[in-house]
């Protein structure tokens, strides 16, 4: 085996350590533990997806929305079709106030997805927020519609 072959199979095996390691402290609610061996598997390997998905979520759990927002923005630069991880970048966006930015995230996953009852109901969220209650009234409509079972009660706790 060519050294640079030997060298992908060690790195390979090294970042699926650290990134078994790094769900073993997540799972037990050890979320900086967590980022710390997810960070060793990116340093190793720094494209690696799943990686960086379960360092943004554990930063995301931590409270740290500014960190997960980073990793969200790398792995939407690879891969901007994946829906849940746009979702939750708005959803990190809300947390910290960014209504609007947030916004762009979920008209984003409306218009590939006009079924995603969680983009709706997070928008709603957005306007509401941002002053528009007629229109989160709407989105939170239709995500009762698409099947989303928090919406009556949002709905009604919102006067809509």
């Amino acid at each position: 085996m060519s050294s640079l072959l030997l060298f992908f199979f060690s790195a390979s095996s090294q970042t699926e350590d650290f990134v078994k390691d790094g769900d073993a402290f997540s799972s037990k609610g050890k979320y900086e533990e967590a980022v710390l061996e997810y960070s060793k598997a990116l340093e190793v390997e720094e494209t690696n997806l799943n990686a960086r998905m379960q360092r943004a979520m554990a930063y995301n759990l931590m409270k740290q929305y500014e960190n997960a927002i980073k990793d969200y923005n790398v792995i939407l630069a690879q891969k901007p079709e994946l829906t849940t991880i746009r979702n939750s970048r708005g959803a990190a966006l809300m947390k910290l106030e960014k209504f609007e930015k947030a916004m762009d995230d979920f008209n984003t996953i409306i218009s590939t997805d006009p079924k995603n009852q969680e983009a709706y109901n997070n928008r709603g969220w957005c306007k509401k927020h941002l002053g528009d209650k007629e229109g989160a009234c709407s989105d939170w409509k239709t995500s009762k519609k698409l099947g989303n079972s928090e919406a009556k009660l949002i709905l009604e706790n919102n006067g809509c």
